[in-house]
């Protein structure tokens, strides 16, 4: 597949790009600075700005999947979402966040008073564009959220899939960038969550 890689440079964009490689597809990695791109097997790195709608959608046009892996804070979801529709493709992946997830009927994560300040403005502007999201009829998309360490580890291919309830275990909630990667590559080959947002966690 012809694959459009928004945020390629990024922690968990570069697993993504990996994992993307290594099953054989074609990726256009874009970043701010593309000399930052890993380069690997079917991998072209292009230098694009979130912010620059025609010039995104003229990047990713042509493509049978764009994926977002970007910082909630350092872009703007309608920019992104017209950049997509711009280019006239109609499956649009998005790399979200663990504040959104339920941990009680009703109750997120980022509402809780122990959630750590540091981390509240990106997760309330995940939960937003996440919002944004479920108005968009136009757009085969799909949002998967990471449990709520998401930090470099291993690639064990062992993890468990849930909706909208933050997964847990007697080891609390935590998923690796590579596994995440794994869940992220599958749903682009074998689509199991369009319009809907899904999660990842051991």
């Amino acid at each position: 597949m012809k694959i459009a890689l928004i945020g390629a440079s990024g922690q968990v964009g570069s697993r993504l790009l990996k994992e993307l490689s290594d099953r054989g597809h074609s990726i256009t990695a874009i970043a701010r600075h593309p000399d930052k791109i890993a380069a690997l097997p079917g991998v072209t790195a292009k230098k694009g700005d979130v912010f620059d709608k025609d010039g995104l959608a003229a990047l990713i046009k042509g493509h049978d999947a764009v994926i977002s892996s970007v910082h909630f804070l350092d872009s703007d979801p309608d920019t992104l979402i017209a950049a997509v529709r711009a280019s006239g493709v109609k499956r649009y992946l998005v790399v979200g966040g663990a504040g959104s997830l339920e941990v009680a009927p009703a109750k997120r994560l980022v509402d809780t008073p122990t959630f750590p300040d540091i981390y509240k403005a990106e997760a309330q502007k995940g939960a937003d564009f996440l919002d944004t999201l479920r108005t968009v009829d136009d757009l085969d998309w799909t949002l998967l959220s990471p449990s709520a360490l998401f930090v470099a580890g291993e690639r064990t291919g062992k993890y468990r899939i849930g909706k909208d309830t933050l997964l847990t275990s007697d080891k609390g909630s935590s998923i690796s960038f590579e596994d995440y990667a794994i869940v992220m590559a599958d749903e682009i080959e074998k689509p199991a969550h369009i319009k809907q947002r899904f999660t990842v966690g051991y």
